[in-house]
């Protein structure tokens, strides 16, 4: 189809000219001082075609020559560019194999590369990148000195970019991670505090919070951005569960009195206080700390709840309790006989409704319980061991004597039959 029109298009041309200057009797005369020429008027057309080709090619040619030399320079700026790219390009390779050196000397080859052009011609944002590659590399040698040097350089680089810089972002990101690197928790919660706010929300600056906060052993700071990032799904539920957990317990253990244990267990997430197994903690250190009475007000709720909680959760509330059944008040009855008839054939809450019996001075119920618990045969031996020594106690309280010594004699023999099992 090309061809075709080419060859329509030839021929209307020439249909054209042998329209127009088939005839040539035009006749063009020109007088200079005195002489005078005469032209047909076909050769004046050609002439004057030839002659502006011909001053075309000059312009051209002069604009070509003076051009020359600005040519040049854009050839090696140019050059320049490619071979700092390369530099650069190399560098982040030889980062990501973990050649640490030679990413560093390629990193400084492309600045220096970078140096050699004018001012006008350097771009701040491929320096900081270089450097900041450079910084990254010592940072893996544990060249801490030249790394902060490089970091200082890449920040004053980026003061010329306007913002949003989201390479600013990232090396203040990389000097929080730098400051946990070197143990210096402090220092890294001081960087990530600078960061603004939409930055510091990211998952990335809260992992990094997350773990300065742990560093710096501030559990209910590393608690609350934990929060945040299971928020955000930084952890998957079962492991973001698993964390809370221990971080709530982490920041209870930091009590050394009951009055701060209240206070710390006020500032917990309501969450966190739902869990049995946080509540079971705070609960053994309410205990601890004499305040009994507040270990039970904290059990009571997941006390109601027993039959609906795992056998882990439900171990550790019912151990708690045992733990905080001294000066037990009247109003827990109905809750253990409730516990009782929801859960008849639980050794284990059996075990906790003697304990708690025995306290409030109920000695024949309480006994009756705990004879059950160790005559249950798919009980602990631990447990068993326990309901025994528990009615040791109840007998001696009754100058039982013949009674106390058989319990003892069971409680060896729980023993012996251990300690097999103990050795192997």
């Amino acid at each position: 189809m090309r061809s075709v029109l080419g060859l329509l298009l030839i021929g209307a041309v020439a249909v054209l000219a042998a329209t127009t200057l088939g005839a040539n009797d035009g006749l063009v005369s020109i007088y200079w001082r005195g002489w005078r020429v005469d032209l047909s008027l076909n050769l004046f057309l050609l002439l004057a075609v030839a002659g502006g080709l011909l001053g075309y090619l000059l312009v051209r040619t002069t604009t070509a020559l003076v051009g020359l030399p600005q040519r040049a320079r854009e050839w090696r700026r140019q050059v320049r560019e490619r071979a700092a790219q390369q530099a650069l390009r190399e560098a982040l390779a030889l980062l990501l194999a973990g050649r640490y050196s030679r990413s560093q000397r390629a990193a400084q080859r492309g600045i220096d590369i970078r140096q050699q052009a004018g001012p006008v011609e350097r771009d701040a944002e491929f320096a900081a990148l270089a450097h900041l590659v450079a910084a990254v590399s010592l940072h893996r040698l544990q060249d801490r000195k030249r790394r902060d040097e490089q970091h200082a350089q890449v920040l004053s680089l980026l003061q010329r970019l306007p913002p949003p810089a989201p390479l600013l972002e990232g090396a203040s990101l990389l000097a929080a991670e730098w400051a946990l690197d070197d143990r210096n928790a402090r220092l890294a919660l001081q960087r990530l505090e600078a960061l603004p706010t939409g930055v510091a929300r990211r998952t990335h600056a809260l992992r990094l919070k997350l773990q300065a906060a742990r560093l710096a052993r501030e559990p209910l700071e590393a608690l609350r951005t934990a929060r945040l990032l299971a928020k955000h799904q930084g952890f998957t539920p079962a492991a973001a569960a698993g964390l809370l957990r221990a971080l709530a317990v982490e920041a209870l253990d930091q009590a050394r009195d009951a009055e701060q244990l209240r206070r710390l267990w006020a500032q917990l997430d309501p969450a966190d206080r739902r869990d049995p197994l946080v509540c079971a903690h705070v609960a053994r250190l309410a205990c601890g700390f004499g305040a009994h009475g507040d270990a039970r007000a904290w059990l009571k709720p997941h006390w109601t709840e027993l039959p609906r909680l795992s056998e882990a959760e439900r171990q550790a509330v019912l151990d708690a309790f045992v733990s905080a059944c001294e000066g037990l008040t009247v109003d827990w009855l109905p809750l253990i006989e409730a516990a009782l008839s929801a859960l008849p054939a639980d050794p284990q809450v059996a075990y906790a409704a003697g304990v708690a019996m025995a306290q409030r001075a109920l000695w024949g119920r309480a006994a009756r319980l705990l004879e059950g618990v160790t005559q249950t045969a798919d009980a602990p031996a631990t447990l068993r061991r326990d309901a025994w020594l528990q009615l040791a106690l109840i007998a001696e309280r009754e100058d039982d004597t013949e009674r106390a010594q058989r319990c003892h004699r069971e409680i060896a023999r729980l023993l012996l039959a251990a300690r097999p099992n103990a050795l192997a």
